[in-house]
């Protein structure tokens, strides 16, 4: 074998978020023994290394749509390399939940995408040693989520850019010239698809669920301009979900949703919305945007005959004088640490091959994970916008932001708890208003830190 450095997500319930934890301690789970393979991600050369290996593996995924073609489109040219590794996808709509819960028997398959209900400490319980962070980091960017100590047990798939997706036609049939760059101007151009078209400005797809969670992705990076703020701001900053009174910030990003509902600039009803339907009829321009990450794009573009009006804007707040952009993983490649060792080898080399020589990533409409590749031509229009990469947690504080959030029961980034509460107060007439549900976030979140020992203090991420 050759040795060489090789050359941005989905609401379950917080009740699941606990599952696999509770699993790896009660007397059901499977006992299967594990096996612990020597070869890294970075000493595989893909089409030079193991190419006799003979394996047959079971890849889990939530990709539905495209098992039985886009995916046997790639295993039938991973095998012009790879001639004796055989690999059946299986596609499971409730993803999260399911896999979830199959982790715990340990004979689940071979590669997964990792739900965000995995505890870092408890990834090598169920997961295949990529390799180290620090080496693997100096090729791949994005390996933050699930790292564990300077191990990585999750290679990303690819990057989302957090922004909006929306039709041009609308947006200049409505009289909106320029993208907007705040929220006041964001709410602004809304207004006037509302009073100019007969199209949905904001589609929420609330009835979906899992769509919601996507706002929870634009209160960091996107909402700051610091890649320090996740960790040092939201999960150890005082009251972190405060207005600070300059449309930044997390609270700007929950007030966007909140006083779009309100005003009556999204649908009729959030609890009739339907997602596969939502993608047509926002490519025929009944829909103006929705807050979704880059993968919608090529999704809504293919959803009929008007590809070319589907576009992408940064999501609309600027900190002082400039618009940044979160860019994170979206799901991770897992290879089960219970699988035999020529099956992780496989895996590893299959995974290898999707991240480098598959074109997923843009295909997808997001970023490959892969250091040299370039911005697609999708996200054209980001060309002067920052993308933000999160801070990994210090060493020692890997558990902590996953402790206090679990804690509070706001999941942030897993249950998208806060944005659903948000669309029901707003359309209640008598519900609570924003700040109100701001002030019992913050109590959560304070009782949560303190619980884990935290002192939260105030943090000004625009000094930074």
């Amino acid at each position: 074998m050759k040795s060489k450095v090789a050359s941005k997500v989905i609401a379950v319930s917080m009740a699941a978020a606990m599952i696999v934890s509770m699993a790896g301690c009660g007397s059901s789970k499977k006992k299967v023994e594990a096996t612990k393979i020597d070869v890294t991600f970075d000493q595989i050369e893909v089409g030079k290394d193991y190419t006799d290996i003979k394996a047959d593996l079971k890849f889990l995924t939530h990709k539905t749509d495209v098992v039985d073609t886009k995916f046997k489109e790639y295993v039938e040219e991973f095998q012009k390399l790879y001639p004796n590794v055989n690999i059946e996808y299986e596609g499971i709509t409730d993803y999260a939940n399911d896999v979830t819960t199959r982790l715990s028997t340990g004979d689940w398959g071979d590669i997964c995408m990792i739900p965000t209900t995995v505890d870092k400490d408890e990834l090598s319980n169920y997961f295949t040693d990529f390799g180290s962070y620090k080496t693997l980091s100096e090729q791949y960017n994005y390996l933050d989520n699930f790292k564990y100590g300077d191990q990585t047990f999750g290679i990303p798939s690819m990057a989302n850019v957090q922004g909006i997706v929306y039709n041009k036609a609308v947006f200049e049939k409505a009289g909106v010239t320029e993208i907007p760059k705040t929220p006041d101007e964001f709410i602004a151009a809304l207004q006037k698809i509302k009073d100019n078209t007969d199209s949905i400005p904001l589609y929420t797809n609330f009835a979906a669920d899992w769509t919601m969670c996507a706002w929870d992705a634009y209160i960091d990076g996107n909402a700051t301009g610091d890649p320090a703020y996740s960790h040092e701001g939201r999960t150890k900053g005082l009251n972190p979900f405060s207005d600070n009174g300059d449309e930044t910030g997390p609270y700007a990003v929950y007030n966007t949703l909140y006083t779009a509902v309100k005003d009556g600039l999204t649908e009729e009803d959030p609890t009739t919305t339907d997602w596969e339907g939502s993608k047509g009829r926002m490519n025929n321009g009944e829909i103006g945007c929705m807050v979704l990450g880059s993968w919608a794009i090529p999704q809504i573009q293919s959803a009929g005959e008007n590809s070319d009006d589907i576009a992408y804007m940064p999501f609309p707040i600027t900190v002082n004088g400039k618009q940044y952009a979160a860019a994170g993983p979206d799901y991770c490649y897992g290879i089960n640490v219970n699988s035999s060792e020529d099956n992780q080898i496989a895996a590893m080399c299959y995974v290898k091959w999707l991240v480098e020589k598959s074109g997923y990533a843009e295909s997808e409409g997001g970023i490959s994970v892969d250091k040299d590749a370039q911005l697609p031509e999708a996200l054209s229009s980001f060309a002067d916008v920052e993308l933000i990469i999160n801070d990994p947690a210090p060493k020692g504080e890997e558990t902590l932001a996953n402790d206090i959030n679990n804690n509070s029961e706001l999941g942030v980034n897993v249950s998208g708890y806060i944005p659903k509460e948000i669309v029901e107060n707003a359309i209640t007439p008598d519900g609570l208003t924003m700040d109100e549900m701001v002030q019992e976030w913050n109590e959560k979140w304070t009782a949560a830190q303190e619980e884990a020992g935290v002192t939260p203090q105030k943090y000004d991420y625009e000094s930074k």
